[in-house]
């Protein structure tokens, strides 16, 4: 098994920036992608960002990008997600994911561990 553990979520203003971390352990295997999703109150879970086993590639939702930067250190088996200009509609519940691929994936059915999320809030 794997788990996965979000850190750095809370409180921002409109705006602001937050940044997000995924600590990965457990079972080690190789090349795997990571992605981040995310879930609003009434909302389906919706893809943010993913990033490739190397990080050479990397794809965004519309809705961030040019705003959100995802990057990861292997050493360190953690993902990370640099969110910057804050908008209130990005509040959500933010989840990590890691898909045993090694290339950027979107679509939630082909992740196969989650994290247990960290809320991000963004007031207007």
């Amino acid at each position: 098994q794997v788990q996965l553990v979000e850190s750095g979520g809370g409180l921002v203003q409109a705006g602001g920036s937050l940044r997000l971390s995924c600590a990965a352990s457990g079972r080690t295997f190789s090349s795997y992608s990571m992605g981040w999703f995310r879930q609003a109150p009434g909302k389906e879970r919706e893809f943010v960002a993913a990033i490739s086993w190397t990080g050479s590639r990397t794809y965004y939702a519309d809705s961030v990008k040019g705003r959100f930067t995802i990057s990861r250190d292997n050493a360190k088996n953690t993902v990370y997600l640099q969110m910057n200009s804050l908008k209130p509609e990005d509040t959500a519940v933010y989840y990590c994911a890691v898909a045993q691929v090694p290339t950027v994936v979107t679509s939630p059915r082909r992740y196969d561990y989650w994290g247990q999320g960290t809320q991000v809030t963004v007031s207007s």
